[in-house]
């Protein structure tokens, strides 16, 4: 079955469209329904003042209950769907991975070492290459 690709960006949690070696990746995390209710998407506090979303809240609450759980906790639960083209074999593919970020090292050109970054990790269907789509760095 072909993954459905989000409509709009209020149904992700998580959503990304990286290049790499010209190969385009594009991942995305759709929010999950409510563990007590199951009537509507968790998602992200409001502020009551500003109406905005807080985006650098800790935890997840259901908008028509008020149940409330860790962001860790409740992202671990959730899929990452993956669309892409493997920068080795050049084929296209559809994968759908835990979504859960590992520590992988890579090397910095920058620093002239090696570092750890946080990525999520796939392997390609075709040829079996492992594909990291890392967190992106400031």
């Amino acid at each position: 079955m072909p993954l459905q690709e989000p409509e709009s960006m209020d149904d992700c949690v998580y959503f990304t469209k990286r290049v790499i070696d010209g190969n385009t990746i594009k991942a995305w995390v759709y929010k999950g329904k409510c563990p007590k209710c199951a009537k509507a998407l968790m998602g992200k506090p409001v502020d009551e003042k500003t109406g905005k979303v807080k985006i650098r809240a800790k935890d997840y609450v259901c908008p028509s209950c008020g149940y409330t759980v860790a962001k860790e906790q409740y992202e671990e639960t959730l899929f990452c769907e993956i669309k892409y083209k493997c920068p080795t074999c050049k084929a296209e593919g559809e994968t759908s991975v835990p979504f859960k970020r590992k520590k992988v090292s890579r090397f910095d050109e920058e620093k002239q070492k090696r570092v750890s970054v946080d990525a999520i990790r796939f392997e390609c269907g075709s040829c079996g290459a492992k594909i990291d789509i890392t967190k992106k760095m400031k």
